[in-house]
């Protein structure tokens, strides 16, 4: 079973990554078969070698972590602020080369993607993209999928920020900005009440929320209370993939 709680501060990357990755791998979009157990680790506040066996599963985010985790001298791509830098951002995203960038967006596409849609993602990499999630949303997600049909998709899967308006048991009412197109581009609309998840059983992975705290938010559910310096972060990472990825629309 799952070992006594640490606090050691290392741990605390693969936690975030819990928070962020659990409800996508509820859904079955990406990770392996083992989203009790995942859950069970978040609630619990455990790490050990059995739940970075299982994060390893999730092959999407993966790729991404490791180019982080090796541009920036460190070893291990569950480190706190690799994790951070892919699903929020900081100062580690700019220390990935664009070629290094290329290279690992190459290795992934050449098995998925051909032709001109295949340049247009490779392209990104010299044009300034980073090894952010909402960049993978926007410009990887989106070149095998039809926009239009995609855009709610694309609107859940990416990471947004909401301010908290209320708290109503197992959920939050945050105001939080839709992803739109208006004249062929992809837009933030007016922040919009809405409803996300905070617990699934009764349990959660984020506590002491209140009204006037921010929300990061992933496929409807609140990840974790955000300082004012991630929702800049996570706001100029969002702002900036849109523009990169509106350039080629």
């Amino acid at each position: 079973m799952i070992a006594s709680p640490s606090t050691d501060t290392s741990f605390a990357g693969p936690l975030r990554f819990i928070r962020y990755a659990f409800m996508p791998n509820r859904l079955r979009y990406c990770g392996g078969d083992d989203n009790r157990t995942i859950f069970e680790y978040g609630v619990d506040r455990v790490v050990d070698p059995d739940l970075h066996r299982i994060l390893r599963k999730f092959n999407g985010a993966l790729p991404y972590l490791k180019l982080i985790a090796r541009a920036n001298g460190i070893a291990d791509p569950f480190d706190d602020q690799v994790v951070e830098a892919y699903w929020i951002g900081n100062d580690l995203l700019r220390n990935v080369e664009a070629r290094q960038l290329y290279d690992s967006l190459r290795e992934r596409v050449d098995r998925e993607l051909t032709g001109r849609v295949r340049e247009l993602v490779l392209a990104k990499a010299p044009a300034g993209a980073r090894p952010h999630h909402n960049f993978h949303v926007f410009d990887v997600y989106s070149r095998v999928n039809e926009i239009g049909d995609a855009l709610q998709t694309m609107d859940q899967c990416r990471v947004s920020w909401g301010k908290v308006l209320g708290v109503e048991g197992g959920r939050l009412l945050v105001d939080r900005q839709p992803l739109l197109i208006r004249d062929g581009k992809l837009r933030l609309g007016e922040p919009v009440p809405t409803c996300v998840l905070r617990q699934i059983d009764g349990r959660a992975l984020i506590d002491d929320v209140v009204p006037g705290d921010c929300v990061s938010v992933h496929w409807n559910w609140a990840c974790e209370v955000l300082t004012p310096r991630q929702i800049s972060s996570l706001s100029a990472n969002t702002r900036y993939h849109l523009s990169l990825a509106n350039q080629t629309i």
